[in-house]
């Protein structure tokens, strides 16, 4: 099979039965990767690669007078900052500010979850958290964290800031003890995600996502 085609493939094990797509190199070959059965093919397609799309003349736009930056607050999963570099890009952050243990592009996995959104968003890394808000909000940034709060509004609720408040730089924080305390100080505003089923929170990278969205929507 070509590197530039798929195919669907059917197990033919009655007791498996999988269905699944095969890229070129895959460890299992044509075996089934659930029983090692027999497999065929059901459908054979090219693969297209992520093409590159200019915004549209009608689609809306990031203010350049109210850029938006990020701060991730030691986020330890380099897949979560792959995905979110790509979230970034597709909504127009502009810088993302790496701190603490949070990885850079430099690592593998952050950069082969990027695909290529590392290039196109700026970033840079520090040790601190509190140094790098310190020294935005010193340059006259408005400091927003995401984070679940007694201080916190839900995000739908959050005013329409003057453009003296800009840029805003959206603050998401580690996956298990979220945004540093001493940072949520910090802040000019503290938002949260309204939760309608039994967890109260989501996955990093889908929150921010959430957020960014409702921020430049």
């Amino acid at each position: 099979m070509p590197p530039s085609f798929y195919q669907i493939r059917q197990c033919e094990n009655p007791d498996c039965g999988l269905r699944y797509p095969l890229t070129s190199g895959h460890p299992f070959g044509e075996r089934c990767p659930l029983c090692l059965g027999a497999t065929r093919v059901e459908l054979e397609q090219p693969l297209h690669p992520e093409a590159k799309f200019s915004p549209s003349a009608d689609a809306p736009q990031l203010d350049e007078n109210a850029p938006l930056e990020a701060l991730l607050d030691n986020v330890r999963s380099a897949w979560n900052v792959g995905a979110i570099f790509r979230t970034a890009d597709a909504f127009g952050v502009r810088h993302l500010h790496l701190c603490g243990i949070t990885p850079t592009p430099q690592n593998a996995s952050v950069a082969k979850t990027a695909l290529g959104a590392d290039h196109s968003v700026a970033w840079s890394a520090s040790r601190n958290a509190l140094n790098t808000a310190r020294e935005l909000k010193a340059a006259g940034a408005h400091l927003v964290a995401l984070e679940q709060h007694e201080r916190a509004l839900p995000i739908s609720s959050l005013p329409n800031l003057p453009a003296s408040n800009f840029p805003l730089v959206l603050i998401v924080g580690n996956e298990i003890t979220g945004v540093d305390p001493a940072l949520l100080e910090l802040c000019d505003t503290v938002v949260h995600i309204p939760m309608r089923g039994q967890k109260r929170s989501l996955n990093v990278e889908v929150a921010f996502g959430v957020a960014v969205s409702h921020l430049t929507g």
